[in-house]
């Protein structure tokens, strides 16, 4: 079974068996996808995470179909109905819905009016309709009156008959897959306002009255549908033509005419209207949830691995302030690793004099403890804390970043907040986490559950334990990407890392507490559940810098040390010289240090990480600055343009922070002038833009941008030509009245490749 699935994978994923086979047999080991993917290319024929994971989650799919296949088999076999053609038909099974169907009629069911009928006796006389013969209905019915179980006339005869025909046709394999496909490309969301729910309801007003076909309906709308519903706002239905489901039906199960033709019409209809309808649409309904919930899943994942692989400032001595008016605004400064040397209040936004007095004090605690960048957060007050700030005269350039604060909240009152910080309160928390959200938005951020970051959409509607699957392998993806600091990680960051666990992680900073900073990868082998296959996990993520080794703070495998060191010897350097020197490493010849375990993939990445060891993937951090005076969205009017920083990236377009604390919506039809497929095309979290206001609803608090220019605000080209006046007395020549197709062909009439092509082919 195993090896038809691995044959499945390859041409489902397009990859060689073999490619399919290993990556499953290192899964099964305990391989993880990062692991995999980075050292152990020579096996997988280099597949990046995405093929990984991917045959990871299928393979797991198709063993639970197994799992399925094996039950339904052994419970048919115990009721003595399992034929060699059921049995066939149920291995061949691809799908879970195709296994279920066939399974239907032998699955344990609550007494049904089939149920009924069979026990009045009547089941012999529903085969003999299904049969269409020219026996006489009726004549036949009456034989099986009988007043003890309850048939007391020909019409209760044939009415229970036809209640057994009705559940046989709903339980066709055959015909449930002709209804189903008829559902899927034909079907129609149907939703409309409850009665007396059009005020308490109105957030889903676009949905009081809307229809769309099934096949189209995006992500979004479905489960805002969804979400309606299940608040009692919105009815929401799956609809068909009836008439049609129906003409389907009968060409399946209605011979040539016939006394019983009828009764077998009647069961058909029944079976639909009270059987295959509902079942079908709670079907669909289901499945398209399920197609809901993973394009909302991988717009969810996107966003998160943009968010968490942000720009960081690096080891900088930052100030970070917590905005408010009443209550002041929190301040406090930390050292370079992160450390919270001091924590105040300072009252702003009281009065000039009082803004004065303490711009002296924040100034005066920037030089005491050489501040190098003040995070700002994107909250309440933050617009107004940022222009106080940009009016003092620090005598030095210090840069003042807008954090975006989202989840702080949720930060400081966790456990984990408490842990870290059990002398303060939530005030003080928070304002260390939008400061070190500055320094490592990746190293803050796995602090907090995704779900809290504010860059989903509709996270709370979707199946949770999917969406908690792919946001963990998305936070394990970037914290492997970019590496981890053993010495100075936090034990919710070590979690994180490949292999490692709550428990490894935990001891990994106990023991640096105890004993202090690791001097080398191979002392992790002290840590207590440390075992070989950990460390092999983990060790080439985990980085110690200004340790023994410098190989230590690379990319660079341990078990691929004694290449690095056959390199050395073979160019006569020490480690560091391979390192600084570009002319020393090309001189490596790769193909000498070629084994069965190491290939030219390794080989290869081992190259590029002594050019560059330990290096961020991640860009450099670009502060941006808002539009100055516009703080507010009683500020805002139609035409302005702004500068904003992206937020969150949905299916239908982009939020974007303006610097008014109430994000604007660019909507995907105004996110470029081209045609625009997918948002996360065009921009990225985080990514600063342009945005045009196009209108703004104070009340409901809505701001509507766009990211295409104005046509008033474009350039308009100059039309160097002038027509040639004409001369008096002398006719001016017509135009040509020729179709253009015979008309001499000019350089812009050509298509825009076969211009290019022939200017090209001049050039060439």
């Amino acid at each position: 079974m195993e090896e038809r699935h691995v044959v499945q994978i390859s041409k489902e994923l397009s990859l060689k068996v073999v490619q399919v086979a290993a990556t499953i047999a290192m899964l099964d080991e305990g391989g993880t996808v990062p692991f995999i993917s980075r050292y152990r290319k020579e096996a997988t024929g280099s597949l990046d995470e995405v093929a990984i994971t991917t045959i990871r989650d299928r393979i797991e799919q198709l063993r639970d179909l197994d799992k399925r296949r094996a039950s339904i088999l052994e419970t048919i076999e115990g009721q003595g109905k399992l034929t060699p053609e059921l049995q066939a038909r149920i291995m061949a099974a691809e799908t879970m819905t195709i296994l279920e169907d066939l399974y239907l009629p032998y699955r344990p069911k609550r007494r049904t009016r089939a149920t009924v009928a069979r026990e009045k006796g009547l089941e012999p006389l529903a085969v003999l309709l299904m049969e269409q013969g020219q026996t006489d209905p009726e004549a036949e019915a009456a034989y099986y009156i009988d007043k003890e179980k309850g048939v007391e006339t020909i019409e209760d005869a044939l009415a229970g008959a036809r209640d057994i025909l009705a559940e046989h046709i709903n339980e066709d394999s055959t015909a449930r897959d002709k209804i189903r496909t008829l559902y899927r490309t034909e079907g129609v969301f149907v939703c409309k306002v409850m009665t007396g729910k059009e005020e308490e309801g109105v957030k889903y007003k676009d949905y009081f009255d809307w229809s769309e076909p099934v096949a189209k309906a995006p992500s979004h709308r479905i489960l805002a549908m969804r979400r309606g519903a299940k608040e009692k706002i919105l009815s929401l239905h799956v609809q068909v033509d009836e008439e049609k489901a129906i003409a389907i039906l009968e060409s399946a199960f209605i011979k040539d005419s016939c006394p019983a033709t009828p009764h077998v019409k009647a069961a058909v209809r029944d079976a639909f209207k009270r059987l295959l309808s509902t079942s079908m649409e709670t079907e669909i309904r289901l499945e398209t949830k399920i197609r809901a919930d993973e394009e909302a899943i991988r717009v969810f994942t996107a966003n998160l691995r943009q968010l968490l692989l942000s720009p960081p400032l690096g080891r900088k001595r930052v100030m970070a302030l917590d905005p408010g008016f009443r209550t002041g605004c929190k301040l406090i400064c930390l050292d370079a690793q992160g450390k919270l040397v001091h924590d105040d209040v300072v009252y702003l936004h009281q009065s000039p004099q009082k803004d004065q007095v303490e711009s002296e004090r924040i100034k005066g605690l920037c030089e005491q403890y050489q501040i190098e960048a003040i995070a700002v957060g994107n909250g309440t007050a933050g617009r107004e804390t940022e222009a106080v700030l940009r009016t003092i005269s620090f005598g030095r350039k210090i840069p003042i970043v807008m954090v975006n604060e989202s989840g702080a909240s949720v930060y400081s009152a966790s456990d984990v907040a408490r842990e870290e910080f059990p002398k303060y309160d939530v005030t003080v928390r928070g304002a260390v986490s939008i400061g070190r959200r500055l320094m490592d938005p990746l190293a803050e951020l796995v602090k907090i559950d995704p779900k809290s970051i504010g860059v989903g959409q509709y996270q709370h509607d979707v199946d949770q334990n999917n969406l908690k699957h792919s946001l963990d392998d998305t936070v394990v993806s970037c914290v492997n990407s970019v590496g981890v600091e053993v010495n100075t990680a936090s034990k919710q960051l070590l979690t994180y890392v490949s292999g490692l666990g709550p428990t490894v992680a935990s001891n990994i900073v106990a023991w640096r507490d105890q004993h202090g900073p690791f001097r080398m990868r191979h002392d992790l082998m002290q840590i207590r559940g440390m075992g070989d296959k950990t460390f092999e996990q983990c060790a080439g993520f985990l980085r110690i810098r200004d340790g023994i080794n410098p190989l230590d703070a690379s990319a660079v495998h341990p078990e691929s040390y004694s290449i690095v060191e056959a390199m050395c010897n073979d160019l006569q350097c020490s480690i560091v010289d391979l390192m600084q020197n570009p002319e020393l490493r090309d001189k490596i010849e790769l193909n000498r240090y070629q084994s069965e375990m190491v290939g030219m993939p390794t080989l290869l990445d081992i190259k590029t990480e002594l050019a560059k060891p330990g290096r961020d993937p991640r860009q450099t951090l670009e502060p941006i600055e808002f539009t100055e005076g516009v703080n507010s969205i009683a500020d805002l009017k139609a035409g302005m343009k702004l500068t904003g920083i992206v937020t969150n990236v949905t299916a239908f377009g982009a939020f974007v922070d303006i610097g008014v604390h109430q994000d604007g919506l660019v909507h995907i039809s105004e996110l470029s002038e081209r045609f625009v497929k997918d948002p996360s095309d065009v921009v990225k979290i985080q990514q600063k833009v342009q945005v045009w206001v196009l209108d703004v609803d104070v009340d409901r608090k809505r701001i509507s941008l766009s990211m295409k220019m104005p046509p008033e605000k474009k350039p308009q080209p100059e039309d160097k030509r002038q027509k040639p006046k004409a001369r008096e007395g002398r006719p001016q020549k017509p135009p040509s009245r020729k179709p253009a197709e015979q008309r001499p062909r000019s350089k812009k009439d050509e298509p825009f490749g076969e211009s290019l092509g022939i200017q090209l082919k001049r050039r060439g």
